[in-house]
């Protein structure tokens, strides 16, 4: 066979050419053509061509089966840990309830010891058994003390005084006859305020209740000699307390005298 059976006439290679030529422009402007309306992507977009392009589709590919693989191995992994535990137990209590600090019966002994009877103070106070009953005046020879009592029984006041040196005043019950806001004692032995009588010594003279006697200007005892015998035969008080029994007692209230 000659060659040149083989090879096309001159003719068709060039009608040919302008085929492939025509064909390439014609595809070329509907390329651009669908570009242009968004239905094909444009050169605009930088997308790769060629061997590029397939490099890049083979690449989306094992990137979607990657990204599948991991999320399936997230939903499907096992929690990486355990739920935290608590740091610690509860804190215990740091110690137990606190113990008496003394037997039960301690306190209950040192009460009873207390309560056993009144005090040395209360006991002095209180008001002898044998003084009667009703609104009174009590003065007790051996405490040397006086008790106000209302007719409840209810002492309403009670204090020291000074008796006689002479014991010239016997127990009983007396009352009240004269009253002096201001006397003079025996002998010109002073003189006295808020004089409340109540009987008369051997001799006849007045005994009863009065303010320390003041002689040459002085007292003639002190108010801390209170609570023991000083007198010639009468009380003496000090000036509130003689004032207080002063206001109580008017003539014929009942005064009521104890060893």
């Amino acid at each position: 066979m000659s060659r040149h059976r083989m090879d096309p006439p001159p003719r068709y290679r060039a009608r040919q050419g302008r085929l492939v030529v025509l064909g390439v422009s014609l595809a070329t402007t509907a390329v651009a053509l669908l570009g242009s309306i968004g239905v094909l992507p444009s050169a605009a977009d930088d997308e790769p061509q060629g061997e590029n392009r397939a490099a890049v589709a083979a690449a989306d590919v094992a990137g979607d089966a990657d990204d599948r693989g991991a999320r399936d191995a997230v939903a499907t992994a096992a929690p990486t840990s355990e739920p935290s535990a608590p740091t610690s137990e509860p804190s215990a209590p740091t110690s137990e309830p606190s113990a008496p600090t003394s037997e039960p019966g301690a306190s209950d002994e040192e009460s009873t010891s207390g309560a056993q009877g009144p005090s040395a103070e209360e006991t002095a106070t209180v008001l002898p058994a044998d003084s009667g009953t009703g609104r009174r005046v009590v003065f007790s020879e051996g405490r040397q003390r006086v008790w106000l009592v209302g007719a409840d029984d209810e002492i309403e006041r009670t204090y020291l005084v000074s008796g006689s040196l002479t014991d010239n005043l016997d127990p009983g019950t007396y009352e009240v006859y004269s009253r002096s806001e201001d006397a003079i004692g025996i002998d010109d032995s002073g003189t006295m305020e808020w004089f409340v009588r109540f009987t008369q010594g051997d001799t006849g003279a007045a005994i009863g209740f009065h303010t320390i006697p003041v002689d040459d200007g002085a007292r003639v005892q002190t108010k801390a000699q209170l609570g023991t015998p000083q007198s010639h035969g009468c009380i003496r008080q000090a000036t509130p307390d003689a004032l207080a029994l002063w206001d109580f007692a008017p003539l014929g209230t009942t005064v009521v005298v104890t060893a």
